[in-house]
């Protein structure tokens, strides 16, 4: 298999945790596809009409995009390693799927956010800087209100994908101060998240 990866994606690093906690990182060939919002690389285009990251490339050359849809495919590739990211019991399981779900729509709105920040100061939309501080801080109030609940699922997809997103906050909002805000929440991340193996061997050593 062959993955379009970029160091810096919170994407691409679902997918590159989900390939060691289920043993499967000797499988894929990660390939270097750097992707810009204003720069389309036409290079991933044949694998993936939004040429977005990730895009995982299968060996018979199907492509799937997204990392929900990738990950689910690795976790169900590994049998019975996969089955703790996503667990049969569908009362477990719609919870991981909302946790995962929040925690990718938290990486898309600070996608968005830093996009904005990053723009000449003549250019940014005061509305859309406010509008994507206000999610940052509710987003951040509910994972602290709520944390027993990713505590006591474990290191589901989940709680990975939540871990993903702060780990992308330290990484471009490093001004927020976000673990002031929610320092039950920056425990957990800090004492649970970034000490498991498959975290620490996905930290990105690159800063582009």
């Amino acid at each position: 298999m062959k993955l379009h990866w970029s160091p810096r994606s919170p994407f691409v690093r679902k997918v590159m945790i989900v390939l060691h906690e289920t043993g499967q990182t000797d499988s894929v060939e990660l390939v270097r596809t750097p992707v810009a919002m204003a720069e389309p690389n036409l290079t991933l285009l044949p694998d993936n009409p939004l040429i977005k990251l990730p895009t995982l490339v299968l060996d018979d050359g199907y492509s799937l995009f997204d990392s929900r849809v990738i990950c689910e495919y690795l976790a169900g590739r590994s049998g019975q390693q996969g089955a703790a990211l996503f667990p049969d019991d569908p009362q477990k399981r719609i919870r991981v799927l909302r946790q995962q779900a929040l925690g990718d729509g938290f990486m898309d709105a600070l996608l968005l956010f830093r996009q904005e920040r990053n723009k000449a100061a003549e250019k940014q939309t005061e509305a859309w800087l406010s509008a994507f501080a206000l999610k940052t801080e509710a987003t951040l109030n509910f994972l602290q209100e709520n944390k027993a609940d990713i505590e006591q699922a474990g290191f589901d997809m989940g709680a990975i994908t939540i871990g993903c997103a702060l780990s992308y906050l330290d990484y471009r909002f490093a001004d927020l101060g976000w673990r002031q805000r929610a320092p039950d929440l920056a425990r957990w991340h800090a004492d649970v998240f970034m000490r498991r193996p498959s975290v620490v061997a996905t930290e990105p050593a690159e800063t582009p």
